[in-house]
């Protein structure tokens, strides 16, 4: 692990626990010898874990939309951001934090992704987006496999060890998904 991709909120209009963690996790990232790239904030999550990881002599790769000083595509920052990481983390944030990690799980589904999605659940922040992935598996718009493209942990402290445990994707999940959605197609 040498680089890690780690979507969090800016808001700070949140409760501590969240800033808490997200400086906790900064502190855990940098002390793991991880360079964090995350969105480049200096408010709440964003620059709680930028200072967690600084405070702990860790390194740190902002990457700020020029639309905010200048216009850029989001497209372009989530694609740097996400690219060449060993692993993305979540922790809790707004609708550009649970798009980024839908991507980053959608990617992996594609098998464009390979590499672990951890889920930071402070407090049971993500429970109902849990939820609604295990619908669509019960619904038949994912598979059973699809449920280990991502791991769930609690707090911060859990996340070295869920990327190290965590089970690679198969390579052929590309080929994978095509062979489904025919198999799919073929039964209707």
């Amino acid at each position: 692990m040498k680089r890690i991709c780690v979507y969090c909120a800016s808001s700070e209009q949140v409760a501590e626990q969240y800033l808490d963690a997200a400086h906790e996790l900064g502190r855990i990232l940098a002390r793991a010898g991880v360079t964090v790239v995350y969105g480049g904030g200096r408010l709440g999550l964003m620059g709680r874990l930028a200072e967690g990881s600084l405070a702990a002599e860790g390194k740190i790769i902002g990457v700020i939309p020029r639309f905010m000083q200048q216009l850029e595509d989001m497209r372009e920052r989530k694609h740097r951001m996400l690219l060449d990481s060993d692993a993305v983390i979540a922790l809790p944030g707004g609708c550009g934090t649970l798009e980024e990690l839908l991507e980053a799980i959608t990617l992996k589904r594609l098998g464009l992704y390979f590499n672990p999605i951890i889920i930071v659940n402070v407090a049971g922040f993500f429970d109902p987006l849990i939820a609604m992935l295990e619908r669509c598996v019960c619904e038949g718009f994912m598979g059973p496999e699809h449920s280990r493209m991502w791991q769930l942990v609690a707090s911060p402290g859990e996340v070295i060890a869920a990327i190290k445990s965590s089970r690679p994707w198969p390579e052929n999940a590309r080929d994978f998904a095509v062979v489904r959605a025919r198999q799919e197609s073929a039964s209707s």
